[in-house]
């Protein structure tokens, strides 16, 4: 097969739940550990930081790599979902897994996927183990899919296990409950490798403490660390934190949620500095921190696509992400005297759609759209329910018209928000990508 071939095949033949949604959860890990010994058992070639939570995942997973290559390594990364590329998924270095690689590895996976029909995600993390181990990775960080317990990356023993922070997603697999999800998300601790916390309290904290204490993992709360003594915005929209272990540290990631995400990360790097203390320096982590998004291609947070007028997308797409969205945005409006906040927004059906609609401020012209997979909310079906939240705005049966709509209405000095899915902006980043080809 071609790679376009390929790729076609694997949308086909294992079901995929970015698109199809509930009907293409598999939960439980014996159909990948059954991969895992039918390709030798893999995972078992390199370090790895397994990392879970709700939001700041990918965040978290793409800056830590970057530390650990610039100090020298060669670092596998292992996120869903990708934005523009399948090969985004997979990368060494920031460089994606070649394409033959992933023809070749479906190629003769194909038995395998008739007799044992696994899901999407199940042979992407296989194909992903096998790759780092070809490619004598040193360390992988390999975010979790779904929950962590039954997720199919959870048949490594890494060396730091990561939960970024718990808020309500995914509750028809999850539970419905923050304590419920708390309880799927620990299932990454495991017993002797330390933990690293994020952000959690109340009953939460208490599920991952007794968690930790039971399989005896030695446990951080990244908010009894006091990584960060301080922090300022610049005026590039960077952050400047003053960090306990590495002085100043420049930040490139702008969304205001890094703040919180960049105290898991200090953490995480102090927790593996006591386990090894030549791991990496103040210069790495300095680079790492300032240059994230070229040295690992991490794309979509809070991301400048235009400025004039200003055009920002982010993944954020539960209540727990938007919520942080909401409340940069209206820092920003507030700093631009008379500026007009447009948001082209569209949800996948399953989320917290009334939820999502109440972090939008009323005064927002908003562009209702759909992306194009099966999990997407109608279009139109969004506009009506958020006019009785008295927000206004037009339906639009694609996201590329949408936007178009959005920047022909914009006046320069105003603001355009895209988002509410990570396809939403997958679809965004496509078309402006594809136009600059031109």
């Amino acid at each position: 097969m071609t790679y376009s071939e390929t790729i076609e095949y694997l949308y086909s033949a294992t079901p995929v739940f970015q698109h199809q949604g509930g009907s293409a959860y598999k939960p439980g890990l014996d159909t990948v550990k059954t991969l895992d010994e039918a390709n030798g058992h893999p995972h078992k070639s390199f370090r790895s930081i397994h990392v879970a939570g709700t939001n700041g995942k990918g965040s978290t997973c793409h800056t830590i790599a970057a530390v650990l290559q610039a100090a020298g390594y060669k670092v596998g990364l292992f996120t869903s979902p990708h934005l523009i590329d399948f090969r985004e998924r997979i990368r060494v270095n920031g460089e994606m897994i070649p394409q033959d690689y992933v023809v070749s590895f479906v190629d003769r996976s194909m038995p395998w996927v008739e007799k044992l029909k696994p899901s999407f995600f199940e042979l992407t993390t296989m194909m992903a183990f096998c790759y780092f181990r070809d490619a004598g990775v040193d360390y992988a960080i390999i975010e979790v899919g779904m929950g962590g317990r039954l997720d199919s990356t959870n048949i490594i023993t890494p060396i730091l296990s990561i939960i970024t922070n718990i808020s309500l997603d995914h509750t028809q697999f999850l539970g419905s409950t923050e304590e419920a999800i708390a309880h799927e998300k620990a299932g990454i601790i495991k017993s002797g490798v330390p933990s690293v916390i994020g952000e959690a309290c109340g009953v939460v904290k208490e599920v991952f403490a007794s968690k930790a204490k039971d399989v005896g993992s030695p446990v951080s709360f990244a908010e009894n660390e006091s990584v960060i003594l301080s922090y300022e915005r610049l005026p590039d929209g960077f952050f400047l934190y003053d960090t306990a272990d590495y002085g100043d540290v420049l930040g490139e990631l702008a969304g205001e949620v890094q703040c919180l995400n960049a105290r898991t990360i200090l953490t995480a790097l102090r927790v593996l500095c006591k386990q090894n203390n030549h791991i990496f320096d103040a210069r790495a982590v300095r680079q790492g921190f300032a240059h994230v998004n070229e040295m690992t291609g991490l794309m979509g947070r809070w991301q400048k696509l235009h400025d004039t007028p200003l055009v920002i997308c982010d993944t954020g797409h539960n209540v727990g992400g938007f919520e942080k969205i909401a409340i940069q945005l209206q820092q920003l409006q507030s700093a631009r005297k008379g500026s007009t906040l447009h948001m082209v927004i569209g949800f996948v059906s399953d989320k917290d759609i009334d939820g999502l609609l109440n972090l939008i401020p009323q005064s927002a012209v908003c562009y209702f759209t759909q992306p194009d997979i099966k999990r997407a909310l109608d279009a139109e079906a969004l506009k009506q329910k958020a006019t009785p939240k008295k927000l206004h705005g037009q339906s639009y049966s694609t996201v590329v018209d949408a936007y178009q709509c959005a920047m022909a209405e914009a006046k320069d000095n105003d603001i355009i928000f895209i988002g509410g899915s990570n396809f939403i902006v997958s679809e965004i980043i496509n078309h402006l990508f594809n136009s600059d080809q031109k």
